[in-house]
């Protein structure tokens, strides 16, 4: 318990409702400067020549002065930039502030930065999101304690009309699905985007367990039940959303309809009927109708229905269950055997039914359509492959036509191939050499043109202009996740200055001077999306607790009532921190567990 103490210290001491700073007129990293790594400020000005800056300490001693670089009209921002680099100062502290021309920051810290709380922080995200479980007070504190949402959850397959008027029969049993954690700001629990998010958490531990660094959360380091059991708790957490998805996996003997293949695009789906589904996974578990907020998990009145299996929802199960397994091979192997097993069910269904889309429209829960399942495939081989060795599978990873390119998209839940290729770069010993070279290269080339977006970027992000889109935030922290592993393989510094640049983004250098981390800044993020963490609608219910990360801005799917409250915007602020506007502020899984790989990586540098 006393490992983690300072957390729970922190999260009680978290305002309600803090009132927000005013925006400063230069932008930097809320949270503080890193000692070891680019100091960079940025200063929107119209100015056409450069402004003398200069930087004090917490006693008002010059500690360094200069001329910023004009870098001009930002696309991305819409603003006119000056650049301000501080990088050769070496003091450390707390306190400094830079005054340009005529207006100064606010005072701010170099030093080892957010990112050892900021770890712990993004990880507990997680556990206030258990289903299944009560949030236990002595852990959370007693503004975030809740009943256990969804309990003894065993829910049978929905039957009925979609909203496009298809008939869908229901499959002949009931699952227990209990545990796992709520997505986002529904109650909706999805193998999907659960399958990219417990991936990230599980690739965080394999990565540090295989190049020798120092395990980011060692037993009884995370505010979890699971803490002093021996294991680590990382891999506790991870271990209660991989159960839940074993809990989907389709009973043998199972026959449905099914809609297979490629549809007429107009809502109306045909039916293959008598497909045997065993070994597949449901797509997910989610209320029959959409609720309002807020909601606490343990009042929702909505009936809960497993939805149609999916090809992609079976291969999630298929990659991630081949992780688990490899990772707890020594730490429990009796799991391990049970997640290896399901894992090759799985594999073999997909086989079996490859092109069982999620094309389901349903009411009460998102979609995660996904009409294109040869990432999932590529990445689940790749899985497979890594654990088992099986020559065979050799084959499917180097003849599939995700392998065949030079550069990887970044990860996201509907891009997973990248997660293969992340793998490998792991593994290389299960490939020959020629293979490996090639993922190396293609990994690095990826992370050279991030480095060229960013330098392109007057806020020095990894990202053009036109791909802040949902979830931009999540986007760069994916991107910032390959940089790493190319700064890992060649020990280039412009790789990791990139990460380095993504993380001071997310903390506030950016065009709205938001930190769009709760709990972290003056000007940090308050109103998620999200139904139990709503105090600003019902004054009993407690805001985020700090560590969540918003979606960020999202030019290219607004709606229309985050766009009236918005109004004309910019790429990197077309955002609003709303609890209504699901499209730029809602927060999940999938989104918070890059942010905890991100703050480990940064963490590992102290």
């Amino acid at each position: 318990m006393k490992a983690y103490a300072f957390l729970l210290s922190s999260l009680l001491a978290l305002p309600a409702l803090a009132q927000e700073a005013p925006v400063s007129p230069i932008r930097l990293n809320q949270s503080g400067l890193l000692t070891n790594a680019p100091k960079i400020a940025i200063l929107p000005d119209a100015a056409a020549k450069p402004v003398a800056w200069t930087l004090r300490d917490a006693g008002g001693q010059v500690v360094a002065s200069g001329s910023s670089i004009v870098t001009g009209d930002d696309a991305s921002s819409g603003q006119h930039l000056h650049r301000i680099d501080l990088s050769a100062v070496t003091a450390t502290g707390d306190g400094f502030t830079l005054v340009a021309g005529n207006v100064s920051s606010r005072p701010f810290g170099i030093g080892a930065g957010p990112y050892a709380a900021l770890k712990r922080d993004a990880l507990a995200y997680f556990y206030h999101n258990r289903a299944g479980t009560p949030i236990e007070a002595r852990l959370v504190g007693e503004r975030w304690a809740r009943p256990a949402g969804h309990p003894k959850e065993i829910a049978p397959c929905f039957g009925g009309k979609d909203n496009a008027g298809n008939l869908w029969p229901a499959c002949p049993h009931s699952l227990n699905v209990t545990g796992g954690w709520y997505d986002a700001g529904d109650h909706g629990k999805y193998v999907v985007n659960g399958g990219i998010s417990v991936w990230t958490l599980l690739n965080l531990y394999e990565r540090q367990a295989l190049k020798g660094k120092a395990a980011a959360f060692p037993d009884g380091s995370a505010a979890i039940p699971e803490a002093g059991n021996g294991v680590n708790d990382l891999l506790d957490e991870a271990r209660w959303q991989m159960e839940f998805m074993l809990s989907m996996q389709v009973p043998d003997g199972t026959r449905m309809p099914l809609p297979l293949g490629p549809q007429d695009g107009k809502g109306r789906l045909s039916f293959t009927p008598d497909i045997d589904v065993s070994g597949m996974a449901h797509h997910k578990v989610a209320d029959e109708r959409w609720t309002k907020l807020p909601l606490p998990p343990h009042l929702d009145p909505e009936r809960r229905f497993l939805y149609p299996p999916s090809t992609a929802a079976t291969l999630n199960l298929a990659a991630t269950a081949a992780q688990a397994a490899r990772i707890w091979k020594n730490i429990d192997p009796a799991f391990a055997d049970r997640c290896l097993k399901a894992a090759l069910r799985a594999w073999r269904a997909a086989l079996r039914v490859p092109n069982a889309l999620a094309i389901g429209d349903f009411n009460g829960s998102g979609g995660y359509g996904d009409s294109e399942v040869s990432d999932e495939f590529f990445w689940a081989s790749a899985e497979l492959l890594a654990t088992t060795r099986q020559p065979l599978l050799v084959d499917a990873v180097t003849k599939a036509q995700f392998f065949n390119r030079d550069t990887i998209p970044e990860p996201s839940w509907g891009q997973v191939g990248s997660l293969g290729w992340l793998t490998l770069a792991l593994h290389p010993e299960v490939l020959p050499e020629a293979d490996t070279a090639r993922i190396r290269s293609a990994i690095v080339k990826s992370a050279d043109a991030y480095v060229k977006e960013a330098g392109d970027s007057g806020y020095r992000q990894p990202l053009s202009p036109k791909g802040y889109g949902w979830g931009s935030n999540s986007g760069l922290m994916n991107r910032a996740i390959v940089l790493a592993y190319a700064h890992d393989a060649t020990g280039e510094a412009r790789y990791r200055d990139t990460v380095v640049d993504v993380a001071d983004y997310l903390l506030g250098r950016n065009p709205l001077d938001m930190s769009y981390v709760t709990g972290y800044g003056p000007r940090a993020m308050q109103h998620p999306h999200h139904r139990f963490w709503a105090n600003v609608l019902d004054p009993k219910l407690p805001p985020p607790p700090p560590g969540v990360v918003s979606g960020g801005p999202n030019i290219t799917s607004l709606g229309k009532q985050a766009r009236e409250r918005i109004g004309d915007c910019a790429p990197q602020t077309c955002w609003k921190d709303d609890i209504d506007l699901f499209t730029v502020n809602e927060v999940t899984i999938n989104w918070n567990a890059p942010l905890v790989w991100l703050a480990a990586w940064l963490d590992e540098g102290r």
